[in-house]
């Protein structure tokens, strides 16, 4: 091994992108959504693989209301109130979509708006 390639791989890790918080977030959101969407294209022969990810929609949104719940979080109460209310919506359409009430659409858009908001910045 010459100095050259030792000094690539010391290096390479500096290389890495930086995994902020939003960016993870996005990356959760985008695999689920990604699960969601794919299983309901699937129709009935998937619907185990669609409750799992409905399922970790769910937790996701969840985590998301307890987090804007938080006095001390640092996004405005306007913005945290229609997170939580987002939350609670995924929630409760969600529940539909289980009892083959309602279809997936509301709950990808939702998604994709969220998503949206974090590649560009907003806050």
């Amino acid at each position: 091994m010459n100095a050259l390639t030792q000094a690539r791989r010391a290096y390479s890790a500096a290389s890495t992108p930086i995994r902020t918080p939003r960016n993870m977030e996005y990356e959760a959101i985008s695999r689920i959504t990604h699960r969601i969407h794919s299983a309901a294209k699937k129709g009935n022969s998937a619907y185990g693989e669609l409750v799992e990810a409905l399922y970790d929609n769910n937790r996701m949104w969840t985590v998301f209301a307890t987090e804007v719940a938080n006095a001390e979080n640092g996004l405005t109460s306007q913005l945290r109130a229609q997170l939580f209310y987002l939350a609670e919506f995924t929630h409760d359409h969600t529940s539909k979509v289980l009892r083959r009430e309602a279809n997936v659409i509301p709950l990808l858009e939702i998604n994709a708006a969220i998503m949206r908001g974090l590649r560009s910045g907003a806050a």
